[in-house]
C-alpha cells in the first residue's frame, strides 16, 4: 500500500490558476505559429480555423501579459502590427514537442482506454 498523501504537499503554491496558459484551446497553436518567427494577426487567424478575431485577441494579449510573445506596432499605414515569440516562449517548445511525441506514441492506447470506458459505463 502506498504511504498516504502529505496534506501539506501543496503548501507554498499559491491558490490561483497555473501561470502557464498552455492547456487553453488557443495558447499552443499560435507559439506554433510563431515558432517559426514574427507575424501578423491576419497571417495567424488563417491556420487557426474557428478562432473569431475577439478570442485571438484575447488570447494574444494574455500571451503578452505573460511575457510569451512581444506586440510590436509599426508607424506606417495601413497600420501593421507584429507578434513574436520572447524566450520565454520558446522555453514551451521543447515541452509541447515532448507532449506531441507522447501523443504520437500513445493516443491509439489512450483513445482504446477511453472507449472500454465509455463502453463500460
Amino acid at each position: 500500500m502506498a504511504e498516504p498523501l502529505d496534506p501539506d504537499m501543496f503548501t507554498g503554491c499559491p491558490p490561483v490558476a497555473a501561470p502557464i496558459r498552455i492547456g487553453d484551446k488557443w495558447t499552443a497553436k499560435i507559439i506554433r505559429c510563431l515558432e517559426l518567427g514574427p507575424r501578423r494577426f491576419t497571417e495567424l487567424q488563417k491556420p487557426l480555423r474557428g478562432i473569431t478575431p475577439k478570442v485571438l485577441t484575447e488570447s494574444l494579449r494574455a500571451m503578452e501579459r505573460d511575457g510569451l510573445l512581444t506586440r510590436t506596432p509599426y508607424e506606417e499605414i495601413p497600420p501593421r502590427v507584429e507578434y513574436e515569440l520572447t524566450d520565454l516562449g520558446r522555453s514551451l517548445l521543447e515541452p509541447m514537442n515532448a507532449g506531441c511525441e507522447w501523443s504520437r506514441r500513445h493516443l491509439t492506447e489512450l483513445m482504446r482506454a477511453r472507449d472500454a470506458w465509455y463502453t463500460a459505463s
